[in-house]
């Protein structure tokens, strides 16, 4: 390399390393960007500090919430049984209202607003007495905004228009739309009265639905719960027109009686009368007044048999795994007891797996249909104990011409099982076999 190149290289290094050695000595101060200020409150009240909420729209009746006790009610224009989450989401929205930007601080005609004349005023009254009102008047030009102020303060505010739905409410947002207004938690009884069959439902010690009427069984609980919860969905359509409700009334009189339903808690007793005409289904409320067309969906599940809400399952262990199998007769007498996580036949520790199979087929065992045949002489017997020995189940097996009976005891119901089911059950227990001895 020539003298000359080798100096201009050698001059660059140095420069190069005297701006780091700078930069070490003299940081650059780091630039700082503007906060964006904050966007203005109107209000911010804490849901459970509000007492009442009037809403008043332009040329509307005032609408008028309170909070009686733990419950909200309507007062305004007439009394109304409520929507509870709907007047909590209302409430909620206090906490707070803030606004995009502040139009004019001090505004001396409001009309160019219409804030003279508001669409909705919204005035809240606190548990403490104090009062706020809130103010919308008329779209922002541009983008979704809409003018609003506080009370008779001057200064106007852009908020967005999501924030005057929130309050835009009527009555028929906020009232209860059930047809039964009874608490699900505290359900106690439940009747279905049809042509077909009176039955009636209530919870054992457990918690479980049984079937009471018209003679004790065990219920599926799946099944009423289902109807519980369809009983639970039923609405009011309250978008109808008078002619439509005239038309409803008519359906519902000249209809078919499919059931009347009875739900009872602790405040009572409420019912449901269901009719069909042609295709659709009516009904008329202890709880409320008129006749409503309600869902194909609860009009069917009115319309189920005793047999349909009945557990056809032979045994309730579940998943909860026995600790005691003791089978009598086929194929010989027979007691597995489980120790931790092993299981012993006459002490001798058992292959788990195999074990496991004949338990699974005893879970899934089910009745195909429920008979009312005598019972013969059981050929086989079986008894399951489950739930850290608080659950005791037994259960008969008596052969017929196309299959099995099963009778558990002290229980009135005959299960009919197929020949497969019972196979099943016998080969799993023929294969149970002593486990494998560990290698040492």
């Amino acid at each position: 390399m020539k003298p000359r190149n080798l100096l201009i290289a050698a001059i660059l290094l140095a420069a190069l390393s005297g701006a780091v050695w700078w930069s070490k000595r003299h940081p650059e101060a780091a630039q700082s960007t503007p906060a964006t200020p904050p966007n203005p409150k109107l209000v911010d009240i804490p849901e459970a500090q509000v007492q009442s909420i009037n809403l008043k729209k332009k040329d509307g009746p005032l609408l008028t919430v309170e909070r009686k006790g733990d419950k909200w009610a309507i007062t305004q224009p007439q009394p109304y049984a409520t929507d509870q989450d709907a007047v909590n989401s209302l409430a909620s929205s206090l906490n707070p209202v803030s606004a995009d930007n502040v139009v004019e601080d001090k505004a001396t005609d409001l009309g160019k607003y219409g804030l003279t004349t508001p669409s909705l005023t919204v005035a809240v009254r606190q548990k403490n007495g104090k009062t706020s009102d809130l103010v919308f008047g008329d779209d922002v030009p541009a983008g979704s905004l809409v003018y609003a102020r506080v009370g008779t303060e001057p200064k106007v505010y852009a908020v967005s228009s999501s924030v005057k739905t929130s309050f835009d409410k009527g009555v028929n947002d906020l009232r209860d739309k059930r047809l039964l207004t009874f608490n699900s938690n505290n359900l106690s009884r439940i009747e279905l009265l049809s042509g077909k069959s009176d039955i009636e439902f209530g919870k054992s010690n457990a918690n479980d639905w049984q079937i009471i009427k018209p003679q004790p069984y065990r219920a599926d609980n799946f099944q009423v719960e289902e109807l519980l919860r369809k009983l639970t969905d039923a609405k009011m359509d309250l978008s109808t027109s008078a002619g439509d409700a005239k038309k409803a009334d008519t359906a519902f009189a000249s209809g078919q009686p499919v059931a009347s339903a009875k739900v009872s808690d602790a405040g009572g007793t409420q019912s449901l009368d269901v009719r069909k005409n042609k295709d659709d289904y009516y009904a008329r409320s202890s709880s409320v007044k008129g006749v409503y067309k309600v869902s194909s969906d609860l009009g069917k599940e009115l319309e189920k048999t005793l047999d349909d809400f009945r557990n056809k399952k032979i045994f309730d262990f579940g998943f909860s795994d026995p600790t005691k199998i003791e089978v009598t007769g086929t194929p010989g007498d027979k007691t597995y007891t489980r120790s931790g996580t092993d299981w012993k036949l006459n002490g001798q520790v058992m292959d788990s797996a195999s074990v496991q199979s004949f338990i699974d087929k005893l879970r899934d065992l089910a009745a195909t249909k429920f008979a009312t045949s005598s019972f013969s002489s059981p050929v086989m017997t079986l008894a399951v104990t489950s739930n850290d020995g608080k659950r005791f189940e037994k259960v008969e097996l008596a052969k017929t011409n196309d299959g099995y009976l099963a009778r558990r005891q002290n229980e009135p119901a005959l299960y009919q099982l197929d020949n497969k089911a019972v196979s099943d059950i016998l080969e799993a227990g023929k294969a149970i076999k002593p486990a494998t001895p560990s290698k040492k």
